[in-house]
This record gives structure tokens, C-alpha cells and sequence, in this order.
């Protein structure tokens, strides 16, 4: 598309919003920038690398819409805005930046996989670049897991070195403005009950995931996941991912091998669970997805098992961050709704392990009630904290657990410590948002462990 000369209005100044300004400007577009915040986090950086482009802070008024081309929309603007629902009505172009870049890449013609779900993206994005590198693809990682898909193409342009292969995490947010990405290998991990202050319901929050599929890619769709597995379309290739055994020779599970799981692709056992970093069945399944996105693009098997070998994982996803007296303390901070919760205690509680499971804060709209079975079945404890702990108290009650509340992280932590005996997991899995009590997820998960860091430190009497 031929932006030069055309007016273009840019919402959000978040990372992504000065990324799509950046982008816009460069092409030539006349730019302008909204946000509803009175100091967005990228005010500055616009300002010193953007000095002429304009930038109006707080609510949003109509005349910042008046005489606009296109809009350019960050994913943490809700389409539903007021004011945006009339552009839409209106008949102005609105975009996003996901949609930017594939409109940059139709003519570059690099492979693309896309990745979005409720959980798992983050890792299964970056196991996937992992396993390309290895397989010597000059391969980049962008998109909701960060950099901007903007900021990541700017840095290959100016480097004129155009990437054999782009691998995407993408958010529902962004996929509600994006109608040109043509994946070659593209999959929805899961859906469960998310973001649901943002949509209408549990299917409109999956509509939005399913525009991943757009173009003729395959379809990596996991078998374990009734919604992921309905998105199938007729007369497009498709691969399956499940925690069960494969059941054809295209589908990826898990086969039982002296007494133990592998990964497998049809009846080929390729490699033993065992064997790999990452802790938990959940990443079994997460494995076998980047697994399977990585073979559909034909890349050879071997390099991506030793990747999977080698792969940590990513901080606050099920982290180990400290063992002592028996006891592991992992932090899933990342894991903010409650189907993420749920898959990182049936993960972890295998055999005879019991947890102690720290949750709470800022819910977004949830339906806690999945968790009471989650929590009968394996935790020995539970430390409630932030805002909506009376609802996820009310939503376990009867689950035959002993709940304690704790006013903040540091008492969390104790309260787990008291709780916890030799052989148990202690798990920050909040199945909640940060915002409440924290910056962000990360900031949360380092408090978390600086918390464990002290009472792993504190003389034993």
C-alpha cells in the first residue's frame, strides 16, 4: 500500500502505537498520534524520534477523527471504543499493525508462522524460533511476545537483510484488525476464558483467535482443545497436537516407551519427555505444537529435537526459581486466566507431588469455578491474594483445601512456606492480572522470587 501523503491517525502510544508511527512516517504518511492516557509510556521516545508528528493526550474527542485517511489501532484499544466504533461506521480504513506488516511482506514472499491461543504462545513462539535457528533458518521472532512486527521489520531493513522465515505470536487484540496475513504454518493452542472484559463472550473471543487461520496454510490444531479442534476448515491441510498417542501418521502426541512418555510424531517416538528443560506436561503439549508448526514449513527433524533438548523456557512460566528442604518454587506469573492455572497444576502434580498454590489478583470478568476441581485434585494449600480473592475463595469453597489470604507477596510467601512439606511444589499461578498490585506479570514474578530468595535465605531454628 502507497501511504505518501495520506492522513493517518495512530491509537495508542504503547510500544506498538510508536512502532505503526515510526512505520506510517517513514512511508511518506502524514501522522498524528492519540492516546487516552495524559502521559502514554512512549510519549517521549515520539517526541525525540518523531518531533513533527503531533500527539493528543487524553480522552479521545471527535474532531482528532475528523479528516482522516486510515487509522492505525494498538491492541490495547478496544475496537468497541465509542468514538472508534464510529469510525468504523463510518467507513474509514482501520488497521493494525500486524496487518501493516503483512501488507509489507505480500511482495517479499518470506514463510510466516503464527501462533496465538489463551496460553502457550509465548513459548511455543519462541521454542519454534529455537528450533528454526537450529535448523539454520535466518529466522526472526516478533509480534505480542515483542519487538513490534514493525519495529523487528524496520531493524531487517535498515540491515537489508530480509528474514527467510518470521515466527508470530499474535493476541486476539491484534488479530481483530488483520485480514491479509497468509501463514504457512499457523495454529490456535487453546481457548479458554480470557480477556472476556474486552469481548461479548467465550465465542466472539474465539472468532478472533480463528483469523490466524486466514490464507491456505496448514492448520496445526490441538486435539485436546474441542474449540482449537472445530476451527479445522474444509479442503485446507491440517496436523494435530494432544497428550494422547497420534492418531495419524501427520499428528504429533505422546507415546508410552519403557514405562515412560515420548514425544511422537504417527508411531515414531522421537524423543523422551524426560529429556527435555521445561517441567510439565503442559509443555509436552507446547513441544509437540512447535514441533509440528516447524515440520509443516519442512524443516529437518533432527536440529529441532536438539533445540528441544536445550530450551529453558521463559521466565514466569512455570520458572523454577528455588529449591530448598525438599520443596520447589516455580513461578507462573504469566499465568493470568484461569485455563493457564489449571494446565500448570495438572503439569506439575504428577505421582505422588502435592502444591501449594498462590493466586489472586485482578480477574478481568473471569469464571473461577474451573479451578475447584483443578485444586481438589492436587493442591495441598492454597494463598489467596489481590482484589478478586473473595471470588476465587467463593468459587474453590468445598474443594476440602485449607485457603489463607495474604495482605501482600512477601506474607504469600510465607504462608505457602508454613504450608509446603518435603516433596511439594510451592506455584505462583495467579489465573489473574497483575494490575491490582503490581506493574505487570513480571514485576509480580520478581517480587515472587525475591520473596522465596528471603525465606529460602532465613536461618532454619
Amino acid at each position: 500500500m502507497n501511504f505518501a501523503g495520506r492522513k493517518v491517525l495512530v491509537l495508542g502510544l504503547g510500544d506498538t502505537g510508536l512502532s505503526m508511527a515510526k512505520w506510517l512516517a517513514r512511508r511518506g504518511a502524514s501522522v498524528r498520534v492519540a492516546d487516552t492516557r495524559t502521559a502514554p509510556p512512549r510519549l517521549a521516545e515520539l517526541k525525540r524520534s518523531l518531533p513533527s508528528v503531533p500527539a493528543n493526550c487524553g480522552p479521545f474527542r471527535d474532531e482528532t477523527f475528523a479528516d482522516i485517511d486510515l487509522v492505525a489501532v494498538s491492541p490495547g484499544v478496544p475496537l468497541a471504543e465509542p468514538t472508534v466504533r464510529r469510525v468504523l461506521d463510518s467507513g474509514t480504513e482501520v488497521v493494525g499493525d500486524v496487518e501493516l506488516f503483512a501488507q509489507a511482506l505480500a511482495e517479499r514472499h518470506p514463510r510466516i508462522i503464527a501462533v496465538t491461543g489463551t496460553n502457550g504462545k509465548s513459548t511455543v513462539t519462541s521454542l519454534a524460533g529455537a528450533m528454526a535457528r537450529a535448523a539454520g533458518v535466518d529466522c526472526e521472532v516478533a509480534g505480542n511476545i515483542g519487538p513490534a512486527v514493525l519495529d523487528a521489520l524496520m531493524r531487517r531493513e535498515d540491515a537489508e537483510r530480509n528474514a527467510g522465515l518470521w515466527v508470530l505470536e499474535l493476541s486476539s487484540f491484534q488479530l481483530e484488525t488483520t485480514t491479509s496475513l497468509a501463514a504457512d504454518a499457523a495454529t490456535v493452542l487453546n481457548v479458554t476464558e480470557d480477556h472476556l472484559d474486552r469481548y461479548r463472550g467465550i465465542d466472539d473471543y474465539a472468532r478472533a483467535k480463528a483469523r490466524v487461520f486466514s490464507g491456505d496454510g496448514i492448520q496445526v490444531l490441538n486435539r485436546d482443545d474441542p474449540r482449537s479442534l472445530a476451527m479445522a476448515l474444509p479442503g485446507r491441510k491440517t496436523s494435530t497436537f494432544g497428550l494422547d498417542a497420534p492418531r495419524r501418521a501427520e499428528d504429533w502426541g505422546l507415546l508410552e516407551r519403557g514405562g515412560e512418555p515420548w514425544l511422537a510424531q504417527g508411531a515414531n517416538a522421537l524423543l523422551a519427555v524426560g529429556e527435555m528443560r521445561l517441567a510439565g506436561l503442559h509443555n509436552a503439549a507446547n513441544a509437540l505444537a512447535a514441533l509440528a508448526l516447524c515440520r509443516a514449513l519442512g524443516l529437518p527433524l533432527q536440529p529441532l529435537l536438539a533445540a528441544l533438548r536445550e530450551f529453558k523456557g521463559l521466565p514466569h512460566r512455570v520458572e523454577l526459581v528455588g529449591e530448598a528442604d525438599g520443596v520447589r518454587w516455580y513461578d507462573d506469573s504469566k499465568g493470568t486466566n484461569v485455563g493457564s492455572t489449571v494446565a500448570a497444576l495438572a503439569g506439575l502434580a504428577q505421582g505422588d507431588t502435592k502444591l501449594v498454590l498462590i493466586a489472586g489478583g485482578d480477574g478481568k470478568g473471569q469464571d473461577f469455578s474451573p479451578l475447584r476441581s483443578a485444586v481438589k485434585r492436587s493442591v495441598r494449600g492454597l494463598v489467596l491474594i489481590g482484589r478478586d480473592a473473595p471470588l476465587i475463595e467463593a468459587a474453590v469453597a468445598g474443594a476440602g483445601v485449607p485457603i489463607r489470604r495474604a495482605a501482600s507477596m512477601d506474607q504469600a510467601v510465607a504462608l505457602a512456606a508454613q504450608a509446603a512439606r518435603p516433596g511439594d511444589a510451592v506455584l505462583l499461578s495467579p489465573a489473574c492480572a497483575s494490575f491490582d498490585m503490581f506493574r505487570d506479570y513480571r514485576h509480580r514474578g520478581e517480587v515472587f522470587r525475591l520473596a522465596v530468595e528471603r525465606v529460602i535465605d532465613a536461618p532454619k531454628h
